[in-house]
């Protein structure tokens, strides 16, 4: 595996990190504050290709490989876990989904507005009994010949009310199980599809969380991605490309306030108690930064990544969680304080460990891969 990263690898995540200081880092505060979602911000991502990235140029994306993707993530998320979050499932939920299993129809008329940043896209699996537990679909798609009759409820839906294209896996044969499931792209302002309120968060306030409802929302058949029955399978493999952390934000701003801040007459990384703090964080946010190339390098080299995304997952999220607490931790009492943004970047970690599949769901996966006969 080789760890040294290309020209182009290099130029994407100075250009990201730029952007993350520059634009995002200003109003961050006041975002997180008044759930205010970052609509221009977001706009300017999707006009430098950060919304697309991975998508081949004919359909309107970078062509990047998922590294490139991966460390552009990074960045966002140092500063801006609610950027980071609407950028993720736009790029490796919706537009990769679309991409991969998607027809031309579907990717010319979907994928390429995606891709360009023109619209955002929003996957819906969790809902009020199926957080987990992806087979237990409730929203059902009854199969009327030419359309799709969709009713349910879908919960915890990022860019809930700010996307344009929806994916939305519901159950069509409940007889089959997990078999009888299809993904659908529904359009938003098709009649009977109704945004709920905007949900009050812990964390990554200023992303667009909200629960969404279908009464008797007609979808047209040719709005089915892949075969009959292929929904479950489509949202497994989706996700399995989608998990990333956020621990490195914290680590970088508590580095550099332990060089500001004076305990004892002198800067208190000069003290051991802070200096092996932040040499166990510094190991802790490496061998979780390892798990994700790792993932990232077997996607496009086109191996099966479901193993390795879920030690990734599992493991950077552990890790964004502990480390931001760490980061409290040294900043002290100013920690404590919104404007040194450790708290907040504590509080939207928390998140990692839990969407796109939970800490357990992820060691089932593990588990299950290694156990398997």
């Amino acid at each position: 595996m080789n760890f040294e990263l290309t020209e182009e690898q290099k130029a994407v995540k100075e250009a990201a990190r730029d952007f993350a200081q520059n634009v995002l880092k200003p109003g961050v505060i006041d975002r997180d504050r008044d759930q205010k979602f970052p609509v221009e911000e977001m706009k300017q991502l999707g006009e430098l290709g950060f919304l697309g990235m991975m998508v081949d140029p004919k359909y309107g994306g970078g062509g990047m490989d998922t590294m490139s993707y991966v460390l552009a993530m990074e960045e966002i998320s140092k500063v801006d876990a609610s950027s980071s979050v609407c950028m993720s499932v736009n790029n490796s939920l919706v537009c990769w989904g679309i991409e991969k299993f998607g027809n031309e129809e579907q990717k010319m008329k979907y994928l390429v507005p995606l891709a360009k940043g023109e619209k955002i896209g929003a996957f819906c699996l969790s809902e009020p009994e199926a957080g987990s537990d992806a087979t237990s679909q409730r929203t059902t798609a009854i199969d009327m010949g030419d359309y799709y009759l969709l009713n349910g409820t879908k919960n915890w839906i990022t860019n809930g009310s700010t996307a344009s294209t929806y994916i939305v896996i519901a159950q069509t044969n409940a007889e089959l199980g997990h078999r009888g499931i299809n993904a659908l792209i529904v359009e938003r302002g098709m009649e009977g599809f109704i945004v709920g309120a905007k949900e009050d968060k812990l964390g990554i306030r200023g992303s667009d969380t909200h629960t969404l409802m279908f009464q008797d929302v007609k979808v047209p058949k040719e709005n089915r991605i892949g075969e009959d029955g292929f929904g479950f399978k489509f949202a497994m493999k989706t996700l399995s490309g989608g998990r990333i952390g956020i621990a490195a934000g914290g680590f970088e701003l508590a580095t550099a306030y332990s060089k500001e801040r004076k305990a004892f007459g002198k800067e208190i990384y000069k003290h051991q108690a802070i200096a092996f703090k932040i040499a166990d964080m510094a190991t802790e946010i490496e061998a979780a930064r390892l798990l994700v190339y790792r993932a990232a390098a077997d996607k496009d080299a086109g191996r099966n990544f479901d193993q390795s995304s879920a030690m990734a997952k599992l493991y950077a999220s552990k890790v964004a969680m502990e480390q931001t607490v760490e980061a409290v931790q040294i900043h002290g009492g100013y920690g404590y304080v919104k404007e040194y943004h450790v708290e907040r970047l504590m509080r939207d970690a928390k998140i990692t460990q839990i969407y796109e599949g939970t800490s357990e769901v992820q060691k089932i996966v593990i588990s299950r891969n290694i156990l398997a006969d």
